[in-house]
């Protein structure tokens, strides 16, 4: 689920669902370069953007007007515990609703430092799941 904003009220640290090839959707990135230009003789103010991947870690850039209308994606950030870990599964319990969630671990995420038992903070963005944190105790 995404809800809609203009390019120009976004910052460095936000949000957005930028375009991947030819998908509708997008994917889920975090802005980490943001600049702007002046409106000019020839048209509005631009905004250049570099977004980096949540899931896969790619930068993708884009440009646009900054009143052009983009998405940005509504992540729920939830804690859990882990149960039990097979490989690149990790299976962890919600700590509220106390269901039962599998997670594919992606290359670059908390793969040496997890453990059965520990509390860590997942995040649900557009359909998937990743575990973004260890939770101190």
């Amino acid at each position: 689920m995404s809800k809609p904003a203009d390019l120009g009220s976004l910052k460095i640290g936000s949000y957005i669902l930028l375009p991947v090839g030819d998908q509708a959707t997008g994917e889920p990135c975090r802005i980490s370069e943001y600049d702007t230009s002046k409106p000019g003789k020839h048209g509005a103010a631009k905004a250049r953007i570099v977004g980096v991947g949540v899931f896969d870690g790619q930068k993708r850039p884009h440009v646009g007007p900054v009143s052009m209308q983009v998405h940005v994606p509504l992540i729920d950030k939830r804690t859990a515990q882990i149960i039990s870990m097979t490989g690149d599964i990790v299976q962890v319990m919600d700590s509220e609703t106390f269901e039962t969630i599998d997670v594919t671990l992606v290359e670059g995420d908390l793969r040496g430092s997890l453990e059965n038992g520990q509390n860590v903070e997942y995040w649900k963005v557009m359909e998937r799941t990743k575990i973004m944190r260890v939770k101190s105790q």
